[in-house]
């Protein structure tokens, strides 16, 4: 479809709780593909989620495979996710985060270790899958979007854990 612009901190949209999507058509699909395409394009990036384009529905996609990080662990591929909700998370680990969206800061920010995951795939199937590590910490990121938060509102604290990108 198209490589969409990434919206910056501090556009009110990064801000919003995103609506469900309850009704799946083209403009679902498409917007999926937008989302895998923008984030392939950025290069670097393991996860785009609707808002960061400015579209406001419950929207990510997650893909670690071929990040340094990723491929040093099992990993599900490209995770195409629809209205994806954390149904169970266990343990605790500090990693150092950044956003397409923030781009010139890195922050330390607390995430679980291990997520289970519900979502509708990109062929409207219902999917629940396990996940750790890197995989995990980059859906946990790309959910907060959907809630409206930023690592940055993760962050215990701005003085030491918020870092500027040389």
């Amino acid at each position: 479809m198209a490589v969409k612009e990434v919206l910056l901190y501090p556009n009110p949209i990064l801000k919003e709780v995103c609506s469900a999507i309850e009704k799946w058509d083209a403009s679902v699909t498409a917007l999926l593909q937008d989302l895998v395409d923008t984030m392939v394009d950025a290069g670097h990036s393991v996860g785009v989620a609707a808002p960061q384009i400015g579209d406001t529905r419950r929207a990510v996609v997650v893909d670690v495979s071929k990040s340094k990080l990723g491929k040093k662990q099992e990993n599900h591929g490209l995770l195409c996710m629809v209205n994806p909700v954390i149904i169970e998370h266990e343990g605790q680990t500090t990693v150092r985060e950044g956003c397409m969206s923030v781009p010139d800061y890195t922050g330390n920010v607390l995430r679980a270790e291990r997520i289970v995951v519900k979502f509708q795939d990109q062929d409207r199937q219902l999917q629940v899958i396990r996940t750790a590590g890197f995989e995990a910490i980059a859906i946990q990121h790309e959910i907060d979007h959907l809630d409206g938060y930023l690592f940055l509102d993760r962050v215990s604290s701005l003085k030491t854990d918020l870092f500027r990108r040389k």
